[in-house]
């Protein structure tokens, strides 16, 4: 790896403190870009300009990566670039003059709230592992956490008394969510009676059949079977989870700050997207407000 890239790495882990995940993704990015740069320009990174970086873009395009995928890669480029004008390395930035490529919508993929109960009532709670997956699902629902922040959860940051987890959330960040009484009847379940066959040492709340932590990776598998199993109209995923979370709030009259702040956005930006509401929502407003619904 070249000198000015290691460089930008060990600012993302050490000063940004960004995630494993988002560090992988800034490296890969820029390694595909300069083996492109040195395929086609035989140039570096630091060597390359503006014009570059169209022909990257427009080569993205040719092989048909997606609108995000690019505008993620941009994203990473603009990053580093903007890295090396700090230090002094460049004395412009090349990414600086060209826009991300615009962004098609759409309304995320939720549940509504009879599926999420039909779901609860048909899950299994007779084993250690089904006590988890019961806890886990109501969990989820009730805070409307990440996947990976539900993967650090520790038995210490959940406030049992007050009934609040903390949550390590991106970029260090932390906050605290309410943990309704259903998931904390389902945590109860599983803190007392399951989780012991697991592993009794553990710090993390949520465990493998081995008795280590959890992973994303474990979540999503154990979500998928759960969508086989159960007749729902969408596969059941952490992200679904967490829009079916946000949804059912604004449905019911939450503020859209306050979902911001229980879905730990840095802005409104990100969660205005929930602002859609469920059919039913729609036409019950409808039929409330309008003279001749």
């Amino acid at each position: 790896m070249d000198i000015e890239m290691s460089s930008f790495i060990d600012y993302l882990k050490m000063e940004k403190r960004s995630s494993p995940h988002t560090v992988h993704a800034y490296q890969r990015d820029l390694e595909e870009y300069r083996s492109f740069l040195h395929g086609r320009y035989k140039k570096t990174i630091e060597d390359a300009g503006t014009t570059e970086l169209r022909g990257f873009l427009t080569e993205l395009y040719a092989h048909g990566t997606s609108r995000r995928t690019v505008s993620r890669k941009l994203s990473s480029l603009r990053a580093f670039y903007r890295y090396l004008h700090r230090e002094d390395v460049n004395a412009e930035n090349p990414a600086a003059l060209l826009s991300a490529p615009k962004q098609g919508r759409k309304l995320p993929v939720f549940f509504y709230e009879e599926e999420l109960k039909a779901l609860f009532h048909a899950l299994p709670a007779h084993t250690a592992l089904d006590m988890r997956n019961f806890a886990l699902l109501e969990l989820l629902y009730a805070t409307g956490i990440r996947v990976g922040e539900c993967v650090k959860a520790d038995i210490a940051d959940y406030d049992r008394d007050l009934g609040t987890l903390l949550v390590h959330g991106k970029g260090g960040k932390e906050r605290y969510v309410p943990v309704g009484s259903y998931a904390q009847d389902a945590l109860e379940i599983y803190l007392n009676q399951g989780r012991a066959e697991l592993s009794p040492t553990c710090e993390a709340i949520f465990l493998n059949y081995r008795g280590s932590r959890l992973s994303a990776r474990g979540i999503q598998k154990m979500l998928l079977k759960l969508s086989e199993d159960a007749s729902v109209s969408s596969r059941i995923s952490p992200h679904v989870i967490r829009h079916s979370f946000a949804t059912h709030l604004l449905n019911a009259g939450a503020d859209l700050r306050t979902v911001q702040e229980l879905l730990g956005h840095e802005g409104l930006a990100a969660t205005q997207i929930y602002t859609h509401v469920s059919k039913d929502r729609l036409r019950t407003v409808y039929n409330q407000s309008h003279p001749r619904a």
